[in-house]
């Protein structure tokens, strides 16, 4: 039954996680993605942190098992190999070692690092390690193409993951992921847990070989806890109904794993197993109770105009979304996970190249201009790195300045007497002046209320380049 329960809303997450990367449902589910544990940690999202390290106090590594898409895609591949494994080899049993001891040097020292590489912002080894991230880079690259480079490291995570959980198991998450080494110290000492109740136990080894996270030591009875992802496989292998999801607090025996010395009545563990089931199926609502009320993301608009793409200019400063703070905020709690990238209607947004902010989003006006009825990107920027504003806020945000290249302009050239870019800037911040030196009508830009959203550089007619180049403010300015 708990297998059930945790299937069902694993495949609840994961199935509204991967449209939220469609685009589709970000102002229903969207809260699944602020529900992910590194964007949170990153964004200083205490709510959420709060939550999620009590989930796992309580019940063990739940998170892993139904919250993080990369380990429910895992657990498909896992599920997968199982049952072709079944089918072509019937009649023989897996040689496959049942327990494999934890690798401590490996977890620990990539755990290390990992946290080196956010102390000294290192983000490319963020962005490749991170599971809500990695996951993220494939479903992108599959449902909205963005380039080579996050095709190749989408291509590489998918061979590498994929490989791991087909040979390994839940490896992938015990090693190497930073997400499943804090999350499985805080797991050590979980409140319910399954454990091997001795009496019962006819020593058949079916839980530990069916064991997706290799963690049930069968010789010695023992379940490390902090490498279990709570995923009651063991309970369903289990013939003889030794192993049990219960209630423990700190640990009894050392022998067990908790396990009293003396085998409860069959009354108690009864209603034991019972207690762990309803706090189990407790926590789906839990979860909608306690993170519904944050899901305040708001429906996007704004079209996509078909005009021809122009080249990218050379910028003083990199541009970053309309509530990112500034370009050092924007880079430092920026996971690349591409949710922005995906949920970007106008093609503003698409992900770096350049070595230093690989994979990280980049802003853009080739393709579409930032228009100020949208809010997509901060509605559903899991991390912090663009925090949300509404559309009255947005216009008085200023993320960059338009600069005019009168060698360009069509209208200092006296060409059609454009005066494309005055007509359609939102805030009013371009007018055509007269100009002696030129002797007609040439665009000029008040600085002072240019908020850079970049419509004058998408719609200038100069091509390849436009006449106007945004540059970015390297800290936005709030009227």
């Amino acid at each position: 039954m708990l297998r059930k329960i945790r299937i069902i809303l694993a495949a609840l997450f994961i199935v509204g996680i991967t449209l939220l990367f469609a685009g589709i449902g970000a102002d229903g589910w969207g809260w699944m993605a602020k529900l992910q544990f590194l964007p949170s940690c990153l964004g200083l999202n205490f709510l959420t942190i709060g939550i999620v390290l009590a989930l796992t106090l309580v019940f063990g590594r739940l998170y892993c098992s139904v919250i993080c898409p990369l380990g429910v895609f895992q657990d498909l591949i896992i599920f997968l190999r199982r049952k072709l494994s079944r089918k072509l080899c019937k009649k023989k049993k897996s040689k496959a070692k049942v327990f494999v001891a934890e690798h401590k040097i490996a977890r620990y020292g990539i755990f290390v690092v990992f946290i080196a590489a956010i102390i000294f912002d290192f983000q490319v080894l963020i962005a490749l390690i991170a599971p809500y991230s990695s996951y993220g880079r494939m479903i992108t690259t599959l449902l909205h193409p963005q380039g080579a480079v996050l095709a190749v490291t989408a291509a590489v995570s998918f061979i590498v993951i994929a490989l791991c959980a087909w040979l390994l198991g839940r490896e992938w998450c015990n090693t190497v992921c930073p997400v499943g080494t804090a999350l499985g110290l805080v797991s050590r000492f979980s409140l319910f847990r399954p454990v091997i109740d001795l009496p019962a136990c006819i020593n058949c080894k079916k839980c530990a070989r069916e064991c997706k996270a290799h963690c049930i030591n069968p010789e010695e009875h023992k379940i490390d806890a902090s490498r279990c992802v709570v995923c009651f496989d063991c309970l369903e292998n289990c013939s003889t109904g030794a192993i049990h999801y219960r209630f423990l607090g700190r640990p009894k025996t050392a022998g067990t794993d908790g396990a009293p010395k003396a085998a409860k009545s069959s009354k108690a563990a009864i209603a034991a197993d019972r207690a762990g089931r309803r706090s189990f199926i407790a926590t789906g609502a839990f979860l909608g109770a306690s993170l519904a009320a944050s899901a305040q993301i708001k429906k996007n608009d704004g079209g996509l105009a078909e005009i021809t793409p122009k080249t990218t200019p050379e910028r003083a400063e990199r541009l970053v979304p309309f509530g990112a703070g500034s370009v050092e905020n924007f880079y430092d709690r920026c996971t690349g996970c591409q949710l922005c990238v995906s949920n970007c209607p106008n093609g503003v947004l698409r992900p770096s190249s350049d070595l230093e902010h690989l994979l990280q989003p980049q802003m853009g006006y080739e393709k579409g201009f930032c228009r100020p009825e949208c809010t997509s990107c901060g509605d559903v920027c899991p991390a912090g790195a663009i925090l949300p504003v509404s559309k009255e806020e947005k216009l008085n945000i200023h993320i960059g300045t338009a600069r005019v290249n009168l060698e360009l302009c069509l209208a200092a050239k006296g060409e059609a007497g454009c005066g494309n870019c005055s007509r359609h800037c939102p805030v009013g911040a371009i007018r055509m002046v007269h100009s002696e030196q030129y002797g007609h009508h040439i665009p000029v830009v008040a600085e002072e209320q240019c908020i850079g959203c970049g419509a004058c550089e998408y719609l200038c007619p100069s091509n390849p380049v436009s006449a106007i180049t945004v540059d970015g403010l390297s800290i936005h300015r709030h009227n």
